[in-house]
């Protein structure tokens, strides 16, 4: 990309990597199709694990940040031993939500391949008892998110709204 193009928008990503085993082949010995759902997963933890460990705590006390859709676009195979770049942005965010967007990169030496495209949208939640209650993105998840958004995305905060 060009960083004289007035039309490219770089946005800055959380970085995961993983080395695919064998354990995440089938049969053909490619990676099993749930795999990139649960690597989305790794991403994200290790991401609160880095930029916001105070959730950890949050989610002892009730606090649940519930996958409401997740979803993977496959355009190439991995197999065993491959190195997966995964890479995670700020879609959106509104009241409770975050939307996640991920790219699945193979690595192979100075090489980058777009292997996949993946969405997650969280809700995050109040554990009651039994239920379950929507309650505001919690303030460090919000500044530690905040800047991993894209210039055309929204991360709008209900709050700065009634404040305007």
């Amino acid at each position: 990309m060009d960083g004289d193009d007035p039309w490219c928008v770089v946005t800055r990503a959380y970085e995961y990597r993983h080395i695919v085993l064998f354990q995440e082949t089938n049969l053909v010995g490619n990676v099993y199709f749930a795999n990139h759902v649960a690597w989305q997963g790794a991403c994200r933890e290790h991401f609160l694990r880095d930029h916001a460990p105070e959730i950890a705590t949050q989610l002892l006390n009730g606090l649940s940040l519930v996958t409401v859709s997740c979803q993977c676009e496959y355009l190439a195979e991995l197999v065993a031993f491959d190195e997966v770049l995964i890479r995670m942005t700020l879609v959106d965010s509104v009241q409770n939500r975050i939307d996640l967007g991920f790219d699945y990169l193979r690595v192979r030496g100075r090489d980058e391949e777009l292997i996949a495209i993946g969405r997650q949208r969280i809700a995050c939640m109040q554990r009651q008892g039994e239920r379950l209650t929507p309650v505001p993105i919690p303030d460090a998840l919000r500044a530690a998110l905040a800047p991993y958004g894209s210039a055309t995305g929204r991360t709008s905060d209900p709050r700065e709204a009634r404040q305007a």
